[in-house]
C-alpha cells in the first residue's frame, strides 16, 4: 500500500469513533498490538529529543531499499503515536517518506487532542523519522 492509502485507511479507523476518550483507547490499542523493541535498541542514541516521556527509535535500509522502522515508548498513548507513525511510513523507500505529505495527523484530530508536550513529541518523532530517510537517501546515492 502507498503511504497516502494507508493515511486513508487510519482516517477512516478513526472517523468511525466519535468520543474522544475512544479514539485514545484507539491509540493505546494500536500501542499494545505493536512487537516489543529489542533490548539491543533501547540505547540513548535511538532516544527522540523532544519527547516528554522517553521514546526509541530504531530504524534500518532493507536490502529492498526500503526504510524499516521500530519503536517503543514507556507511555501508552505516545506508545499508539508512533505505532500510528510506523504503521503510515514503514517499509517505504527514503523517497516516499521525504516526499510524504502526512495530513492524517491534522485529519483525525489528533493533533489539537494532544496536550502541547505531546504535540511537540509528536513532531519530534516525525523529524527522527524524516531525518533517518534523509541519511539512508544520502547513502544510497554514495
Amino acid at each position: 500500500m502507498t503511504i497516502e492509502e494507508l493515511q486513508q485507511e487510519v482516517i477512516e479507523e478513526f472517523e468511525e469513533v466519535d468520543d474522544w476518550m475512544d479514539k485514545y483507547q484507539m491509540l493505546i490499542d494500536k500501542g499494545s498490538e505493536q512487537e516489543a523493541l529489542p533490548e539491543q535498541y533501547k540505547v540513548e542514541s535511538n532516544l527522540i529529543d523532544g519527547c516528554q516521556s522517553r521514546v526509541w527509535l530504531q530504524a534500518d535500509l532493507t536490502p529492498e531499499g526500503k526504510v524499516h522502522f521500530q519503536a517503543e515508548s514507556e507511555a501508552l498513548i505516545v506508545k499508539g503515536i508512533v505505532a500510528l507513525l510506523i504503521h503510515v511510513l514503514n517499509d517505504h523507500t527514503p523517497d516516499e517518506i521525504l516526499s510524504a505529505d502526512l495530513h492524517f495527523i491534522e485529519d483525525i484530530g489528533l493533533k489539537e487532542h494532544l496536550s502541547p508536550t505531546r504535540s511537540n513529541g509528536l513532531l519530534a518523532m516525525l523529524k527522527q523519522m524524516k531525518l533517518y530517510a534523509m541519511a539512508f537517501k544520502a547513502k544510497q546515492g554514495q
